[in-house]
């Protein structure tokens, strides 16, 4: 379990405290999904729903939907590799729309057996925004830590081609503060100025974590266990994963001109209730 976040300095402990107050919890659509946020959440944390290649779109659409009923504030990702075409975009979209959902993540997402007709999230974008889709706030995602067959500059184009037809961008999980940081201040530098919202998992067990690395196509936020073993073994060392070490490292540069990190998203994998509790803890350590 981890450890409540301290900080002594005001200013910090201020920027963390409105951080932790507005954190966004990412949930995966299993069977007991919508009953454990019901059980664990508050109606105050904004929620997303993971693309889940196992379950298909229409699972993310379906509990996204569900809880929106439920009062939530909720953003479902859409897939390029699992919306299957324009139609079934269109859709999606008059779904999200009847239940007044306003917000919505694009990711590209891992290949299928079944190719779609967008190739990457860049399209799917271009797509949304051909319909009338009445979302208010579309995120996209962001990978600090690069890819090792494709250059910086590539990898940057193709965010900043994302970015004009963003609002957001969320990034994946990265244990590095330094290399966070590093990267945020060259999206700034490159003229990229959307709000950045940093990847952290919560307070997860490791029983839980095995579970989740172990298991097949539950989604985007678990791809880094599954395709970058190197960096599971931070989970279990003693000491090697701890979120606050990630959070205090970047804290004291929030609302600087060099980069635009305005707050953190957290990937549960669905261990909402020692996630909710650490939030709650934290809340009020930063009183």
């Amino acid at each position: 379990m981890n450890r409540v976040l301290t900080v002594r300095d005001p200013n910090t402990r201020a920027t963390l405290r409105r951080s932790f107050e507005t954190l966004g919890y990412e949930v995966i659509p299993f069977k007991k999904t919508q009953e454990q946020v019901l059980r664990h959440v508050p109606k105050d944390v904004r929620l997303t729903v993971t693309a889940s290649p196992a379950k298909g779109q229409d699972a993310t659409i379906d509990l996204t939907v569900a809880l929106a009923g439920h009062g939530y504030e909720v953003a479902p990702h859409l897939s390029a590799q699992q919306v299957q075409d324009r139609a079934h975009l269109a859709d999606i979209v008059a779904r999200c729309r009847e239940a007044g959902i306003t917000d919505v993540f694009v990711v590209g997402g891992d290949p299928t057996e079944t190719p779609t007709e967008f190739k990457d999230a860049h399209a799917l974008l271009v797509a949304l925004h051909e319909l009338d889709h009445g979302f208010t706030d579309i995120g996209i995602g962001g990978h600090p830590e690069g890819h090792p067959s494709v250059s910086e500059d590539v990898l940057f184009q193709a965010l900043k081609d994302k970015a004009a037809l963003a609002h957001h961008i969320k990034t994946q999980i990265v244990f590095d503060p330094a290399v966070i940081l590093r990267w945020a201040r060259e999206l700034k530098r490159r003229g990229i100025d959307l709000p950045v919202h940093v990847g952290v998992p919560g307070a997860v067990h490791r029983q839980k974590l095995l579970r989740v690395s172990g298991g097949l196509g539950i989604g985007e936020s678990a791809k880094f266990l599954k395709k970058q073993q190197t960096l599971l073994w931070r989970f279990f060392v003693p000491g090697g994963y701890n979120p606050a070490k990630i959070i205090k490292g970047l804290a004291p540069h929030m609302g600087k001109p060099d980069n635009t990190i305005t707050g953190f998203h957290v990937f549960t994998f669905n261990d909402l209730e020692p996630t909710e509790e650490w939030r709650k803890q934290t809340i009020q350590a930063l009183a």
